[in-house]
């Protein structure tokens, strides 16, 4: 099974967060996993120097503060040096977003909650076989 670096949880459901680390850690998938509560937390953490970027993104749509589309219009503002796989997840999404995510070059996939472990280590599997030639 491959393994990436990093995989970042932006969701502001502090118990569907914690169920996702603890299935992301016990499928040994990646390095390491961060998490932020609002997506304003996690464009002030990646706009620092020497900010670790995430391999993946696993982002709420539906969040106070910054959600999940400002979240996506501030982070493509970001100077990011490797390729970032975006997965929206949400346990509501409407017609409008599917549409909408459709259009965004920016997101790979919509993932329904809860995610799986198949679907953790498909996504994982689809990062690293489409960045062979590029650091993970």
């Amino acid at each position: 099974m491959n393994k990436i670096r990093t995989i970042c949880i932006i969701n502001d459901d502090d118990i569907f967060t914690f169920i996702l680390k603890k299935s992301i850690t016990k499928l040994n998938i990646c390095d390491e996993v961060i998490s932020f509560i609002n997506g304003d937390e996690a464009i002030k953490e990646f706009e620092k120097p020497n900010s670790s970027i995430p391999n993946i993104i696993l982002l709420d749509i539906n969040m106070p503060v910054l959600n999940g589309w400002d979240f996506l219009t501030e982070f493509v503002k970001i100077n990011i040096p490797i390729k970032v796989d975006i997965y929206l997840i949400s346990a509501h999404i409407s017609n409008e977003d599917l549409i909408k995510a459709k259009n965004q070059k920016e997101i790979t996939g919509i993932l329904t909650d809860p995610t799986d472990s198949k679907i953790l280590i498909e996504i994982v599997e689809t990062y690293t076989s489409s960045n062979k030639k590029g650091s993970l």
